[in-house]
């Protein structure tokens, strides 16, 4: 099994660097699993379905009676390790990128969320620039709020 670039895990934690290769392996296709698909079913475009080009594998599926898409399955068959290469590339980006974007296992780092808005009659959350209530109707002016800690 080949390492993944410590590019893509650079600025992660430990956490985030297991979650990334956890999904990582589930996502990454195998090269030789993707040539023995050209070479065998690559008259009918399996190889392209297996790295998700469905347009490509539907394209071979319609000519497949020709015989032309499997002597394309042949030549692609020396194409498709860099193909899968690519694909994987393509993934550990999107992967590393949604890991990153998300802030649910990263823990604390910034200060405490802002105090919430709420109303004096009721104790509801309610819209700082909202002139009633949404769940009692009291009418809200900027006095008769209270602010609370969100819990």
């Amino acid at each position: 099994m080949p390492l993944t670039d410590p590019l893509y895990t650079r600025n992660m934690t430990d956490h985030q660097r297991a979650w990334f290769y956890a999904e990582y392996e589930h996502a990454r296709k195998d090269e030789v699993i993707g040539v023995l698909l050209a070479i065998f079913f690559g008259g009918f475009g399996i190889h392209h379905f297996y790295l998700r080009r469905n347009g490509l594998g539907v394209l071979y599926l319609v000519f497949f009676w020709t015989g032309i898409s499997a002597i394309f399955g042949l030549i692609d068959a020396f194409f498709t390790p860099d193909r899968v290469r690519r694909y994987n590339a393509t993934q550990a980006i999107y992967i590393s990128s949604q890991i990153l974007a998300d802030t649910t296992f990263s823990g604390p780092t910034g200060p405490p969320p802002p105090a919430a808005p709420q109303c004096s009659a009721c104790g509801g959350p309610i819209d700082p620039t909202a002139a009633f209530c949404s769940r009692c109707g009291t009418a809200t002016t900027g006095s008769d709020l209270r602010l609370k800690q969100a819990t």
